[in-house]
């Protein structure tokens, strides 16, 4: 199982803050202190659930004596109707910590659903499926945990730990070759550098430059064919652009390492989930 992520208890308390503000009017003006009950997370459609860690931190943020327990394992499969949480003890504080658990496990569930999806596409293939940075600012950890749990592998996190010369790169230093050799000059050595091309003249001054990997940047299906049969195992390559199920699968097909799909966190659809009281 993929290991569950922390997030510090101030960056919690901010979006706690953000939503409470000086108080839950409703709750407070319509419900004693004293009452408690029990409510439900409910799935009300198919999919992977992710972020029941972070999910209970945040009710026991809100009143540390909630009782949280899940009914299903971070990454499981669930379907419409079915019973993803429990949670027990004051009302008030449930109610509280409804908004923000709700979104984080929304979000996170369908990051891992649409890369499962992914995941699936690409069986029987040797083609691993990526992440991207296209993330919403302040959950990339959050949102590349939610690809690991839904079977698919993060690119580089940030600038810092990955070398990937683009377009815009390539055009400032004058070159694929004069990037490379920058690059390389002056690497840490365990980084590889890669190189994204955006057509086969590209890739052959990529080659001829020595990158270690190649990013195939929207490549029709007959260039992807073309650029394994020259590359012909000498380098990885990783196709990227415009990646749904179909192109993601015949892409894999053509023979390429890596598939790198922005979608995965830029245009996942939330899992849809409800919180139910259910007692008293």
């Amino acid at each position: 199982m993929t290991q569950a992520l922390y997030i510090p208890e101030e960056t919690l308390c901010a979006w706690l803050q953000e939503d409470l503000g000086h108080g839950d009017l409703t709750s407070e003006l319509t419900l004693p202190p004293s009452v408690e009950g029990e409510a439900v997370i409910l799935a009300k459609e198919p999919g992977i659930l992710a972020g029941l860690e972070i999910a209970r931190r945040v009710f026991r943020l809100v009143d540390p004596q909630l009782a949280f327990a899940s009914q299903v394992e971070e990454g499981a499969s669930v379907v419409a109707g079915q019973e993803v949480v429990q949670i027990k003890g004051s009302l008030r504080g449930i109610l509280a910590a409804e908004r923000l658990a709700l979104n984080l496990l929304q979000r996170l569930s369908g990051i891992a659903t649409l890369t499962r999806t992914y995941v699936e596409a690409l069986r029987g293939t040797s083609t691993q499926l990526l992440d991207t940075r296209k993330t919403t600012p302040g959950l990339r950890a959050l949102e590349k945990y939610a690809v690991r749990v839904g079977g698919g592998k993060n690119h580089r996190f940030g600038l810092f730990d990955g070398i990937l010369i683009k377009e815009n790169h390539i055009r400032g230093a004058g070159g694929i070759l004069a990037a490379v050799q920058r690059a390389k000059a002056g690497a840490p050595h365990h980084l590889k550098v890669e190189v994204e091309v955006r057509n086969l003249q590209e890739l052959e001054e990529a080659l001829a430059a020595g990158a270690d990997l190649i990013l195939l940047d929207n490549f029709p299906l007959e260039q992807i064919r073309a650029a394994v049969q020259r590359v012909g195992g000498k380098v990885p390559l990783e196709a990227s652009g415009n990646m749904n199920l179909e192109r993601a699968r015949k892409a894999a097909e053509a023979g390429v390492d890596y598939i790198s799909v922005g979608a995965l966190t830029h245009s996942a659809k939330a899992l849809d989930l409800s919180l139910l009281v259910v007692r008293p």
